[in-house]
């Protein structure tokens, strides 16, 4: 293979290979990664904090080890970014807001350390939406992140930052958060692959905080393969993470290219399909017919009660974003972006009672989908109902009715946080207007191989991911 192109648009599976043999070297893809991020970042703005001399240093450790025969895996000299909700020892989270404009802390997110032990290099802290509380990382302290597709354009959110990165090729990799959605949402908003895998799959230790019960750690990335690549290190028992699961990691790339014949793929009609852009519908409607041409057995199912999951969702997180953020909004309420703030004072009125009356149905959205999960092997639908929208923008026509751009980006994927599933966005095609459309993958619990062999199997017969933004030939010349 060629490695005369531009190296920060390759995969980690592509790379990976490259750095063992030595073709390539950390500080040779590094030192790309920043060239990628000079030409581009003024446009984009993914980056809230920018750690070239640390990344390089670091590339320079991770090219001496490997020299020495100490190769440590996939991700050894593998440039990343984090969701600047992800605390890092000595370098400042700013979690997108004013108020933590300074605030460093004194250790590693978890992720953040197993990221690091398997050698990735973290080159910087990425955009987000304020808190995490938002759609459209329309960051008021930080300044709003562009889509690399049209740069008139939201990334989503709250994970916009990363997704905008990994998608303008600024890092290979990233790490963002998930609790109603954001990491799908914007995963579909750019092009490229998001994974939430299973709530208690993967730890949130070191992670601030929006809400609880909800938060996932998120994995964007180019590829299929490099989701599963990048789960297998964060993926596991943390012990200062109660939440997170003793089950044993299995290894997610086995398997990973054996097809998809015979599965059973739940097409849920309700709701998915209800209210939905006619460009994604089709393009959606075309990815389930690639699965079919491809073995898979198409099961048409309805999802009981799924058409209240959003009303859920909204009351669960306000009331624990709430709680999470008395102290800060107590002393700091004027420094909060006016919509974060709007959120958190509504939180606080929210009763207990509506709290555990939202819980409650919680539960009974998570036993239906449970239930029909008994029937298939996964559920295929829309990641969002529509691509994405201008900056600035606050609401969607969808059919004729209007919606606010919050309840348009996480319709489709707040059911799936609520039940606590794994949930995979792919590329599956373009608007006319060269905007990306985005097929979401769900399965049950635990299961993240399955939802990934589905996920791999449409991806290698079709072209979508291997389309890149025309930012990304920038600096090929």
């Amino acid at each position: 293979m060629s490695v005369s192109q531009n190296l920060a648009t390759l995969s980690v599976s592509k790379l990976a290979p490259l750095i063992y043999s030595r073709q390539i070297s950390p500080v040779e893809l590094t030192q790309e990664v920043f060239h990628q991020i000079e030409a581009v970042e003024p446009l984009v703005n993914a980056y809230i904090t920018i750690l070239k001399q640390q990344a390089l240093a670091d590339a320079h450790a991770a090219e001496y080890n490997i020299l020495k025969g100490n190769y440590l895996g996939p991700f050894h000299g593998i440039p990343i970014g984090l969701k600047d909700m992800i605390k890092t020892r000595g370098i400042r989270t700013t979690a997108g807001s004013a108020i933590l404009a300074n605030c460093i802390t004194n250790y590693d997110a978890s992720c953040v350390v197993r990221l690091r032990q398997a050698g990735a290099i973290l080159v910087g802290k990425q955009n987000c939406h304020e808190f995490a509380f938002g759609s459209t990382n329309n960051n008021l302290t930080f300044g709003p992140v562009h889509n690399p597709w049209n740069l008139e354009y939201i990334p989503g959110g709250s994970s916009g930052g990363s997704a905008a990165a990994v998608s303008a090729s600024e890092c290979i990799a990233a790490i963002g958060t998930d609790t109603g959605g954001s990491v799908r949402n914007p995963a579909a908003c750019c092009g490229i692959v998001g994974l939430k895998p299973t709530y208690d799959r993967a730890s949130t230790c070191g992670v601030f905080p929006l809400s609880w019960s909800m938060d996932t750690l998120g994995l964007l990335t180019k590829t299929v393969t490099d989701a599963a690549l990048t789960l297998q290190i964060v993926a596991g028992y943390d012990p200062f993470d109660i939440t997170t699961s003793s089950r044993p990691v299995p290894d997610y790339t086995s398997g990973i290219e054996d097809g998809i014949k015979g599965l059973l793929v739940g097409i849920p009609r309700n709701y998915f399909f209800d209210r939905i852009d006619s460009e994604v519908k089709e393009r959606v409607e075309s990815a389930i017919h690639m699965l079919t041409n491809l073995g898979a057995i198409p099961v048409e199912i309805t999802l009981p009660n799924v058409e209240l999951s959003l009303l859920c969702t909204y009351t669960i997180i306000f009331a624990e974003a709430s709680s999470c953020h008395e102290p800060l909004l107590q002393n700091w309420a004027n420094l909060y972006s006016p919509d974060v703030r709007l959120y958190l004072e509504s939180g606080e009125s929210l009763t207990a009672t509506k709290y555990l009356k939202a819980q409650r149905l919680r539960t009974l959205i998570k036993q239906s989908l449970n239930s029909i999960m008994e029937h298939v092997d996964v559920i295929v639908a829309p990641t969002v109902p529509s691509p994405a929208v201008k900056i600035g923008q606050n609401s969607v026509v969808i059919n004729g009715q209007v919606e606010s751009i919050t309840d348009a980006m996480f319709r489709y994927t707040c059911p799936f946080n609520l039940s606590g599933q794994p949930s995979l966005a792919v590329p599956c095609g373009f608007s006319e207007n060269g905007l990306p459309i985005s097929l979401q993958i769900v399965g049950r619990p635990f299961d993240e191989k399955t939802v990934l062999r589905v996920g791999r199997a449409f991806e290698a017969s079709t072209k979508w991911h291997s389309i890149q933004p025309a930012l990304n030939s920038i600096i090929k010349d």
